[in-house]
């Protein structure tokens, strides 16, 4: 039950509700719950046989009508910024190669704020981007939540973190090891704010752009015991020597990655991706 409830994006609570408002409307029991978990009785097991047959249906129908339509564009644009979770791409493009094998992917790194702009120049078909723009002809979906823990230098680290982590008002004194606001203004401008509201200063000229995208510019600022730089878990693990990760207690700065495309898009591979990146990506 939790395995299916973190599928559908829902609490446990709300899908045992829903699970109960459907045995009560069909007048019969579909689950047999104890303390070791759930089985399926007759009638669920029915239900569920039912279900998969209507939904291959509807699958071969889908096929068929899409299969009368003038084939698409032979290759997927997508738009990539740094930092994505290992696994996600691989994830969700696996399924696209088995929905749409004619496609083929090309992966675009770039900054949001690039990504946006080849977006609307229609030099990408997707991007992933670390704000959600606000115009109406875009769609989006949000693809990645991540809770961001600050990486420091192992003899800072003994003085700072405790076992849970580290508190975001203990970085007060430390420089932070940022990105370029042009990168992503947004994201930027939230960043920054919440560092300020704990007293963690910001430098006045944010990096330029060039030594933002290096891993090396920044571990090697923080291997001095002067800085810190945020970081999701499991970033460019193993990390070189001198330098350890930690989470910030509370959770106080999540970062976002939203899927954005044309809103007119009506391309069956940009919506299997779409549909992937919605249901698969990881949340907090």
């Amino acid at each position: 039950m939790s395995a299916a409830a973190r599928r559908l994006h829902l609490s446990q609570s709300a899908l045992s509700q829903t699970i109960q408002a459907l045995e009560r409307e069909l007048g019969v029991q579909l689950l047999v719950r104890s303390s070791t978990g759930v089985t399926t009785t007759e009638a669920g097991q029915m239900l569920l046989r039912e279900g998969q047959a209507l939904l291959a249906q509807h699958d071969r129908i889908v096929a068929a009508v899409t299969g009368l339509a003038a084939p698409g564009p032979g290759t997927l644009r997508v738009g990539v910024p740094l930092e994505l979770p290992a696994d996600l791409l691989p994830r969700v493009l696996a399924g696209l190669g088995d929905a749409c094998p004619q496609s083929r992917v090309e992966l675009r790194h770039a900054s949001s704020s690039a990504q946006l702009a080849a977006l609307r120049a229609e030099e990408l078909d997707i991007a992933l981007v670390r704000e959600r723009p606000p115009e109406p002809d875009l769609d989006a979906v949000l693809a990645v939540e991540e809770a961001l823990g600050v990486l420091l230098a192992e003899a800072r680290a003994r003085d700072l973190a405790r076992e849970e982590g580290v508190r975001l008002a203990q970085l007060a004194g430390l420089d932070w090891v940022g990105f370029p606001r042009a990168e992503s203004p947004a994201w930027y401008d939230e960043v920054t704010a919440i560092l300020r509201s704990h007293g963690v200063t910001v430098p006045r000229r944010p990096p330029e752009a060039d030594a933002s995208l290096i891993a090396e510019v920044k571990f090697g600022a923080v291997r001095t015991g002067h800085a810190f730089a945020l970081a999701p878990p499991g970033w460019t693990r193993p990390l070189p020597g001198g330098l350890s990760w930690h989470p910030l207690i509370g959770r106080p700065i999540v970062r976002r990655t939203w899927a954005v495309w044309p809103a007119e898009a009506r391309r069956r591979d940009l919506a299997v991706l779409v549909a992937a990146l919605d249901l698969t990506a990881p949340r907090l």
